[in-house]
């Protein structure tokens, strides 16, 4: 089963992470550089959900693991947020499995391998 890492800059309580294979950072150490969260999720084999662009450039130079599912859908309040990503969550999860890096914007989502 794949697992991700769901950066501190994500909401905590969110439905769609709250399974088994999603680990909160929050829960882990919500004060760790994105060196060490690297290095975490490199470790643990799981996959870097975040907000953060440093993820996605690094993994640009860089094989995985991790890998990055990288947000880039900007500033929204947390329902119209949940509604966004509940509604494409599937289609990520699959470009996930299959690319290093997927960039969700509100318009569309690309997997780059």
């Amino acid at each position: 089963m794949k697992k991700y890492l769901i950066d501190v800059n994500l909401p905590y309580h969110f439905s769609i992470w709250n399974k088994p294979e999603y680990i909160h950072q929050k829960d882990i150490s919500d004060d760790w550089s994105d060196d060490k969260i690297w290095e975490y999720a490199k470790e643990h084999s799981l996959t870097i959900v975040s907000k953060d662009s440093d993820f996605s450039n690094r993994i640009m130079l860089k094989e995985p693991p991790p890998k990055i599912i990288h947000i880039r859908i900007g500033n929204m309040r947390v329902r119209e947020f949940y509604q966004v990503i509940n509604n494409i969550w599937t289609e990520v999860i699959e470009l996930s499995d299959k690319n290093k890096l997927v960039n969700v914007f509100i318009d569309r989502i690309e997997g780059i391998n």
